[in-house]
């Protein structure tokens, strides 16, 4: 994929950033940067990209973030079928810190061995949730209210304790490889942003490959050389989530809902629903429901 390169600001008086954002349009694009990201979702719900990796976030979800790894965070519009939709409230508390801010050698100690494997494999993105991890969230809070040298101390502990969770879900795969190149990050952007706008309806290859300024036989080869997936596979997952979002809203019919996720037929999105989430639907609603 060709991601954005953002700049991740920072004040003189600090060696690294953090911040409270309750905009859900912030960074609201395919994007990569030099620092590692570590976001806490307090209020919320969306759809997820990190690396080659699609999933639904909710609040309490903990996602590390590695240096130069791409993502994409995009929170669920308010009004479904409004003609202007916006998301409701929104809450996440963001952390960046570069790999080395604290000199060359400190991940170099013996005592810091489980930071520094801890963000090799935020190199794939990694996600908890605050459940499981009740401590990253105060930690987290902690680093924001604390200044001078309490501020680095509180990060290198909320650091260790989620280094020592066995909780730890690897986003993207182990063979993806992000590829940077300025001239191609809007067309990526193009083809998410027309996929979102229209996904519950039906997509014609030729429609969004012309987005791309393709042809269908280059669009495809295209898509699937920089996201390891089919536009098919992509579009699907798509879907599932926004499936997965109105199974957890419970306000309409299973029936109801899979047609409203852009799917024409039951067997079908059955099917792609259990393969994708590893549960019927019904199981799926039963589970998150009574969690």
């Amino acid at each position: 994929m060709k991601p954005k390169l953002l700049k991740v600001p920072k004040t003189p008086a600090h060696s690294f950033s953090v911040r409270e954002d309750r905009d859900p349009y912030i960074n609201n694009r395919w994007h990569y940067h030099v620092e590692v990201e570590l976001i806490f979702f307090h209020q919320g719900t969306g759809t997820q990209f990190v690396g080659d990796h699609i999933k639904r976030f909710q609040p309490g979800d903990i996602i590390l973030v590695g240096s130069n790894l791409p993502h994409y965070w995009r929170f669920d519009d308010a009004v479904s079928g409004a003609t202007s939709p916006s998301p409701g409230p929104v809450h996440s508390s963001v952390i960046h810190f570069t790999e080395n801010f604290w000199g060359d050698a400190f991940l170099d100690l013996p005592e810091t061995k489980p930071i520094r494997s801890l963000l090799e494999k935020a190199r794939r993105g990694i996600l908890i949730s605050a459940k499981e991890e009740e401590k990253i969230p105060a930690l987290m809070e902690k680093i924001r209210l604390s200044e001078g040298v309490g501020r680095i101390i509180a990060l290198i502990e909320c650091l260790s304790v989620f280094a020592a969770s066995d909780k730890l879900q690897l986003l993207s795969s182990i063979g993806f490889r992000p590829d940077f190149a300025d001239s191609e990050h809007d067309r990526i952007n193009a083809i998410y942003d027309y996929t979102f706008r229209h996904f519950t309806q039906q997509i014609y290859l030729d429609q969004v490959a012309a987005v791309a300024g393709l042809v269908p036989n280059s669009f495809c080869r295209y898509f699937k050389s920089r996201t390891g997936k089919t536009y098919t596979q992509f579009l699907t997952e798509i879907r599932i989530g926004h499936a997965c979002k109105l199974l957890l809203d419970n306000r309409i019919s299973i029936k109801q809902l899979c047609f409203e996720s852009g799917f024409n037929n039951f067997t079908c999105f059955h099917k792609n629903f259990r393969l994708i989430t590893g549960k019927t639907p019904q199981l799926y609603q039963k589970e998150h429901r009574i969690a």
